[in-house]
Parts: C-alpha cells; sequence; structure tokens
C-alpha cells in the first residue's frame, strides 16, 4: 500500500522541472517534492511516476519514498502567486509526492570520488529503455546523488505511450532514444541485465502496481491495459534491450 500524508504547508516551486513541482511540508513533519495532478502533463505523469518509480524500487533499485500527498482546497489561499494558487486549486486531493533528500546534487558525469557501479548503471538503463522513459539524458540526468548513492527521480515522461493508449500491438518495439541515456557510457551489459530482471516484472506484480494508481487517473486507458501491454513488452525477443545492447556497444 503506498502512505497517505495531508500537506500543511506549501513551501516552494520547484522551478527546475517544466511540471512545476512543490515543496511542502505534511502532517508527519516530512518534506516532500510533489508532482501535482493540475499541472499541464496532467495526471497521467502521476500515473507514469507511481508505476515506474515503485517497479524500480520492486527491482532494488534506490528510489526515494512515493507518497500519496492529500492537498487541501484551502491550502492555496495564502499563495500570493497567481499561477501557483491556480495549479495547487486545480491539484486538490491526492497527488504523488517523493521524500525531499536534503542537500542532494543532481548528478554530474563528471563528478569526482563518485564510482558508480556499473551493475547498477545497466539496470536503469534497461528499466528506462522497457518504460520507455525519455528523460534520463545528461541534459535532464533525473538522477540525484546523496550520501554518496545515486538515487532515481522523475519517472513522469515514462509511458509516454499512455497518452495514444497503450497498443498492446505495438508494444514489442525497440527504444531508439536509449542511446541518449546518460548512464549508457559506464553501464556494464545490458544482455546480462535484461537475463536478471525481466524475469521479476511479473503480471502478479504489474497488477499489484496498478492498484496502487487511483482509477480516476487512468482516464480512459484502464488498468488492465497498461497490464497487458507491458506483459507484451516483456515477450522475447526484447528489441528494446538489444537496441540497449547495441547502443552501449557503439
Amino acid at each position: 500500500m503506498l502512505r497517505t500524508v495531508a500537506a500543511t504547508r506549501y513551501v516552494t516551486p520547484l522551478r527546475e522541472g517544466g511540471s512545476l513541482p512543490a515543496l511542502v511540508e505534511a502532517d508527519d513533519d516530512g518534506l516532500y517534492v510533489v508532482k501535482l495532478r493540475g499541472a499541464g502533463q496532467g495526471p497521467k505523469a502521476l500515473v507514469a511516476e507511481l508505476v515506474v518509480g515503485e517497479l524500480a524500487r520492486a527491482l532494488g533499485l534506490p528510489v526515494p519514498e512515493l507518497v500519496a500527498v492529500e492537498l487541501d482546497p484551502h491550502l492555496p489561499d495564502a499563495e500570493p502567486d497567481p499561477e501557483i494558487q491556480e495549479l495547487l486549486a486545480a491539484s486538490a486531493g491526492a497527488n504523488v509526492g517523493l521524500d525531499f533528500l536534503p542537500r542532494a546534487l543532481p548528478y554530474n558525469p563528471a563528478t569526482e570520488g563518485l564510482a558508480l557501479d556499473p551493475r547498477l548503471a545497466a539496470s536503469v538503463v534497461w528499466l528506462d529503455a522497457f518504460s520507455e522513459n525519455v528523460d534520463r539524458t545528461p541534459r535532464n540526468p533525473n538522477l540525484l546523488t546523496w550520501h554518496g548513492r545515486l538515487w532515481l527521480i522523475d519517472h513522469g515522461a515514462a509511458l509516454y505511450k499512455q497518452h495514444a493508449g497503450l497498443d498492446p500491438a505495438g508494444a514489442r518495439g525497440s527504444f531508439a532514444a536509449i542511446r541518449d541515456h546518460v548512464l549508457l557510457p559506464v553501464a556494464s551489459s545490458i544482455e546480462e541485465a535484461d537475463e536478471r530482471l525481466a524475469p521479476l516484472v511479473t503480471g502478479e506484480l504489474l497488477e499489484r502496481l496498478l492498484a496502487l494508481v487511483p482509477p480516476a487517473w487512468l482516464g480512459d486507458v484502464p488498468a488492465e491495459r497498461y497490464v497487458d501491454y507491458l506483459t507484451a513488452r516483456l515477450e522475447g525477443p526484447r528489441a528494446f534491450a538489444e537496441e540497449a545492447e547495441r547502443a552501449r556497444r557503439a
């Protein structure tokens, strides 16, 4: 189950992201980076955030805790910025929050002293190829370094085909965008990662992940369609893993 907290104070907008996520304080005294349902990308970005973020955790990858964050309709009353006030008002109710990592730094491949595990890098590349995440590039890594570890954040751009209905008939294609992945130069074999990770992504796991999503966020694409699409994507031979391995060797 996803833990639920209630936002008690809006702290600041995080203007680095195109969706204008918010830093809020919650009733458990924690700070969370909240993806807002009323942002331009809409609730499907929250679906991708939840499903792919929790899939990463199920595969043993380091992801800060994800929680459901309830926004009170009156929370924006004291906000002087009309743009932010409108965004908060449109996001009343459930949203997705990511545990805030204080003093974490964006991942930079040139950072000295951070020794990345090539198997971890390969696992992240595999996950992003499988989930069709177009947003883990050198320009926008969506990775943080905190206490000497790499942390995965911001999966809202994954599962981008959900906006077109997720037709299982087109699920088994390759993913050419993986050649731009920020971790590809340090990754070990993607073929080995594929053999290790693909068996872990079962239909039962996918159903549990989709059960975390409020049905209203899914719109006209039912949860079963996500499960069918991702299950079809796992059928061998997996073109997305082969494409990622070719890109790594190149």
